[in-house]
């Protein structure tokens, strides 16, 4: 405990409970890996929550309000997920964000998460080219547009299971770029991994 912890206790990051950055309660709301139908995204696709409620106040938390003490939490619920989507050894490829966005907070967010799993080798490969757009707000068709031909890998990913994380999929798009890169690279991805999904995809078999 820091003498900042001391003078400003932290708060659960969902729900506004004293003492920690994410409760059990909120934590909770993360199940165990649901398996998504999403459109135009080659690989298996799995969620650990809905896109609403406490979930969503974590990752928006933890994206755009600078609650960095999520990545331990974060890292921790992917790393056990990791054990239902593949064999050993896995590795993580971060979805890329646009260079402006992670300046402002501070650094890449999903690489952050990567590596606080422990289990996994990191793969930083993809990039976003200048010119891609804040996607929010945008149409499905808008959001695919915004990415083609700006997703770039830069360097090999190591062997094993690949998973893609990122923290949220709505229309699949980014997935699939990413996915589609990678493919191109010769780097074949295995499976997409997303803290939240948001509405309306819904859980496939």
């Amino acid at each position: 405990m820091t003498a900042l912890d001391l003078l400003l206790p932290p708060t659960c990051s969902g729900c506004g409970v004293a003492g920690t950055a994410c409760c059990a309660t909120c934590l909770a709301g993360f199940g165990p890996p649901a398996r998504l139908q999403v459109p135009g995204v080659g690989p298996p696709v799995w969620t650990l929550a809905a896109y609403h409620g406490t979930a969503r106040e974590l990752v928006l938390a933890f994206k755009e309000r600078g609650a960095r003490a999520l990545a331990a939490w974060f890292g921790a619920l992917v790393a056990a997920t990791l054990v239902a989507i593949g064999p050993p050894p896995w590795t993580l490829i971060p979805a890329p964000s646009r260079r402006s966005a992670a300046r402002n907070r501070g650094g890449d967010h999903m690489l952050r998460i990567a590596q606080e799993t422990d289990i996994a080798t990191v793969a930083p490969i993809l990039r976003l080219a200048p010119g891609v757009a804040d996607s929010v707000g945008l149409t499905a068709i808008a959001r695919k547009r915004n990415l083609a031909g700006r997703v770039e890998v830069r360097g090999p990913a190591p062997p094993g299971t690949t998973v893609l994380l990122d923290d949220v999929i709505t229309t699949g798009a980014t997935a699939s770029a990413c996915v589609r890169a990678l493919r191109q690279a010769g780097v074949r991805t295995n499976a997409v991994l997303v803290l939240t999904s948001a509405q309306p995809h819904r859980p496939g078999q």
